[in-house]
């Protein structure tokens, strides 16, 4: 009897032995992995190994600010990347810059400097430079870069270049991880882009997207009057915060394609980054000369493809390029043969189609003179021009409102007197032929046009104005329906704007 039992009990062990050893056994065979699944896994590893490579090159910065200066200057006005800041991180900065504000009330023997700024940097040369954001750096007592691997020294500034706000700083070390420069020309939206930085504080943080865009202006007014930034932006979905300023954006080679530099609003997938050659272009004129010397025509351009208005309209011999709206008085394009609503094709022989691509063709050609292509009323022409260095301080066009002889325009919302010598010195203006508007309608058509008080009005539907006769005699057969032309002379501009009823 127990022999039976037993029997059957190690019958029973036996079969389920045989039934779990598909399951549990090490000789089952493993379910195959998938060719998707298999790609998944080589572009994680991609990610991490750009991670690898790229983050020794990655520097954290750490600023003490000067205390008789803020960092976005004495009350955050003048700075425009100021109002580029998510409203949160704004609201911080500002308690800080308040708080700074008092600390300089008080008096004090000796200070210890306080580091309270943070950004992000990359190595550019095994030698110790290393490229950021100027505003990273601005205003800064000492500067401190920190590597991933603990090391830590203190920089200083080679140069800064407030039009783009790229800066290089130094430090005293050799044979350093040097990033490596993509062409950026050649980076396609939708490639992968991959930021490495120090946000809020959090080290080496590396979050990833894509290329959103390229080609992205007129994000950043200019830091002076007739100086506007150098902007050329990469737009990308990669979270960018406060604190990857100066960092890099790189593609999936681990390649510099951008360095970051603005945001619009948290958490919104919008970010910045200065394209790589125009980055590396400027980092290496900072190293070599200490600043980046411009060169400037003196017009104010608009690209056909680029400006809403000109998009609509039909040019004779032109369906790219950027139009001649405005010339400087006394500058390179004054003295040349360029006129009001030439279309500038080429610079040499490089297309251009908006004002940055202008700017960006001529800007090392400070006092060397460049052949422009240029169509006007539909034949094409070369033009001579010598661009010549950017002025330290721009002149500014003053303007102010008096009462004197005048003609109240209301269908244009502007008010006119003629232009005296009196009124030209009153208004700081050196020309004197024309007619100075001296009020202006808010809601009017010259005001949506920005026609401002000290505009002066040369042309009223090309027809030269002197005196208060001739514009009225201008004004006689002029429909605002179908747009009065007038030509100009506003912020050392000469230029041309049509207003039109019901903008």
């Amino acid at each position: 009897m127990i022999t039976h039992r037993l029997s059957s009990t190690l019958c029973l062990a036996a079969l389920a032995a045989t039934v779990a050893l598909p399951r549990w056994s090490p000789a089952a065979a493993a379910p195959k992995e998938s060719s998707a699944i298999a790609l998944a896994r080589q572009l994680n590893q991609a990610f991490i190994e750009v991670a690898d490579q790229v983050s020794p090159s990655v520097v954290v910065i750490r600023v003490a600010q000067k205390q008789d200066h803020s960092r976005f200057g004495s009350d955050g006005e003048g700075n425009p990347f100021l109002d580029m800041l998510p409203r949160e991180f704004r609201k911080q900065l500002e308690e800080q810059m308040e708080k700074r504000r008092k600390q300089r009330t008080e008096p004090r023997a000796e200070r210890t400097p306080q580091f309270n700024g943070q950004g992000s940097g990359v190595v550019i040369r095994e030698d110790g430079y290393i490229l950021t954001n100027r505003h990273v750096v601005e205003d800064a007592e000492r500067i401190e870069v920190r590597f991933k691997d603990g090391r830590t020294f203190p920089a200083t500034i080679r140069g800064v270049d407030p039009r783009s706000d790229v800066a290089v700083i130094k430090i005293d070390a050799k044979a350093l991880p040097a990033a490596k420069f993509a062409d950026s020309d050649k980076t396609r939206v939708g490639e992968f882009a991959i930021a490495i930085g120090a946000p809020f504080n959090l080290d080496y943080s590396v979050t990833f997207g894509h290329v959103s865009a390229k080609g992205r202006t007129d994000l950043l007014p200019g830091v002076a009057p007739g100086t506007p930034m150098d902007q050329d932006f990469i737009q990308t979905d990669a979270s960018i915060n406060p604190g990857n300023s100066g960092g890099p954006l790189v593609n999936i080679n681990g390649e510099i394609i951008g360095i970051n530099t603005l945001i619009r609003g948290l958490h919104t997938g919008i970010g910045f980054a200065i394209p790589s050659n125009l980055a590396h272009e400027l980092a290496d004129t900072l190293i070599k000369d200490g600043k980046v010397v411009r060169a400037r025509l003196g017009l104010m351009a608009r690209g056909l493809k680029d400006d809403p208005e000109l998009r609509t309209q039909t040019f004779k011999g032109a369906t790219d390029g950027v139009l001649v709206a405005g010339i400087q008085q006394n500058s390179p394009a004054s003295k040349s043969e360029l006129k009001l609503e030439d279309i500038i094709t080429h610079v040499e022989s490089t297309p251009v189609g908006n004002a940055q691509q202008l700017r960006s063709s001529v800007r090392n050609k400070a006092g060397k003179p460049v052949t422009l292509s240029v169509v006007r009323d539909g034949k094409s022409l070369k033009v001579k021009i010598t661009p010549e260095e950017w002025p330290d301080d721009p002149a500014e066009v003053a303007s102010a409102t008096k009462k004197s002889n005048e003609i109240e325009a209301d269908d244009l919302g502007i008010v006119v007197k003629p232009l005296t010598k009196e009124l030209a010195k009153e208004y700081s203006l050196k020309h004197t032929d024309g007619l100075i508007v001296t009020e202006v309608d808010e809601d009017g058509p010259a005001a949506k046009r920005g026609i401002k008080p000290g505009t002066v009005i040369t042309e009223v539907n090309r027809k030269p104005v002197a005196d208060l006769q001739d514009f009225r005699n201008a004004m006689k057969g002029a429909d605002l329906k179908k747009g009065v032309r007038l030509g100009i002379v506003s912020d050392g501009f000469s230029k041309f704007e049509v207003l039109k009823s019901g903008e």
